[in-house]
């Protein structure tokens, strides 16, 4: 292979290089997201990977995965011809990665297993079958009120400071998928640490791969974590039928990677500093979510946080466009009314029991009367008996559902939000379909006789 040793510049993480218009001289042109080999020649050693992110005539940019940093002009450039790869076979399983794709476990090498390119075209929608599946996750205001549909792409709306990494390990945990794929990108050691510990502890690191990028590792390496999961998650539900899950955990890191990119590009920026991409480089990675016909499917659930609380950020107000529906994750439990699930119709009442419809309207109608009469009492306004029995249900919903600690198998949380209601209201007041409430409600104490006994 031919070297190119004419660098015209190095910004950031980023080197130009000349190549002459006939290609990269080994029969192949030079292709948008090739990889290449950065050689140093001062010290006659293999600098990086880099990969093209631009072509402009003889000028070809590439990012450097390992950063620039004691590289000069003096260095050549060659050229594999090939974009990134990652290892995909059954025995990567169990195995964690780093943002390139390289085992960091200290587990056996994986240079002569099969290799697949990473970054390809998303399946076209119109092969798509319509999502009809649920996933259980064993946490209740998901599977009760917004259910997680197998093939949905929908993220975890929070802030810096919110647990939605214990959130996101509990949902890797307990989802019935069989196989779980995460990708961290730029997080510091003690997360990275929780998730590897918290998936072998909870037995299931055998069906979990893990891909890795440190907030130490260089930055550059951030936008290929999304990339890795997806492909290989792709593979294993077209070639081996698995119904695959895909943690990514922060697209907000992911998003911020790509304007250091594109400002190290002198690309003019769109809003906030991003660049006027920003909507195509989520969408390209939420639409690898599908479920294939005749094999298994690909199911995204991600974290975006939101820098101040500011839901109109460019990262989460592009994303809320393209997925569908999200988790709002707000002082430490999932919020019913921030949370939606635009696909829990194609599953609920349909693939889950008979009632359920019916007990998450009930169940969100007590709550929303509960805080009412939540403002009514801070503000010393007279409360009505009904008021004190919307009291009383609001700390029990509180108490048995809203905690991200709680796990609770979707039949269980079910026959507990009807005991709720039980010890709460009379069953009048219930307003539910009567064949219902006659199969379901258990028999207790009267909400007037359970008002007085407080």
């Amino acid at each position: 292979m031919i070297s190119y040793s004419r660098i015209l510049e190095i910004v950031g993480d980023i080197i130009k290089v000349h190549v002459p218009a006939d290609g990269a001289g080994n029969g192949k042109p030079v292709r948008f997201r090739d990889l290449a080999v950065i050689e140093d020649r001062q010290r006659r050693e293999m600098h990086s990977l880099a990969q093209v992110i631009e072509l402009d005539r003889d000028c070809v940019s590439l990012q450097v995965f390992s950063g620039t940093k004691g590289l000069s002009t003096r260095a050549s450039v060659r050229f594999l011809g090939h974009p990134m790869q990652v290892t995909y076979a059954n025995h990567i399983l169990g195995r964690v990665f780093n943002g390139v794709g390289a085992p960091i476990d200290g587990g056996p090498g994986l240079d002569h297993d099969p290799k697949i390119d990473i970054g390809g075209p998303s399946v076209n929608p119109a092969r798509r079958m319509l999502a009809s599946r649920m996933i259980r996750t064993g946490v209740p205001m998901i599977d009760v009120f917004n259910s997680l549909v197998e093939s949905q792409k929908i993220p975890i709306f929070s802030v810096a400071g919110e647990p939605y990494n214990k959130l996101l390990a509990r949902i890797g945990i307990q989802a019935d998928a069989d196989i779980v794929i995460f990708g961290g990108m730029g997080l510091i050691f003690d997360d990275f640490h929780y998730f590897k510990r918290a998936f072998e502890d909870a037995g299931v690191f055998s069906r979990t791969i893990m891909f890795s990028h440190l907030a130490s590792d260089p930055t550059v390496e951030t936008v290929l974590v999304p990339d890795l999961a997806l492909a290989v998650a792709e593979r294993f539900a077209v070639d081996e039928g698995k119904r695959v899950l895909v943690l990514l955990t922060d697209m907000t890191a992911f998003a911020d990677a790509l304007k250091e990119i594109g400002i190290s590009m002198e690309h003019v920026p769109s809003n906030r500093g991003y660049m006027g991409d920003l909507y195509s480089q989520l969408a390209r990675r939420y639409e690898k979510a599908s479920m294939f016909r005749g094999a298994g499917s690909v199911t995204v659930l991600t974290v975006t946080t939101m820098p101040g609380g500011d839901v109109t950020h460019p990262v989460p107000d592009n994303t809320g466009y393209i997925t569908e529906g999200q988790f709002y994750l707000h002082n430490g439990v999932i919020d019913p009314f921030g949370s939606l699930s635009r696909l829990k119709q194609h599953v609920i009442g349909k693939v889950t029991r008979e009632d359920h419809a019916q007990v998450m309207n009930a169940m969100i109608r007590f709550f929303a009367g509960a805080r009412d009469a939540e403002q009514k009492h801070a503000m010393s306004f007279e409360l009505s008996d009904y008021d004190h029995k919307l009291l009383r249900f609001g700390r029990l919903f509180r108490e048995r559902f809203m905690g991200i600690e709680v796990s609770l198998d979707l039949e269980d949380a079910l026959d507990l939000c009807w005991r709720t209601m039980a010890e709460c209201f009379d069953p009048e007041e219930l307003l539910m379909k009567q064949n219902l409430v006659d199969k379901y409600l258990p028999e207790t104490e009267s909400a007037v006789e359970v008002e007085v006994g407080e």
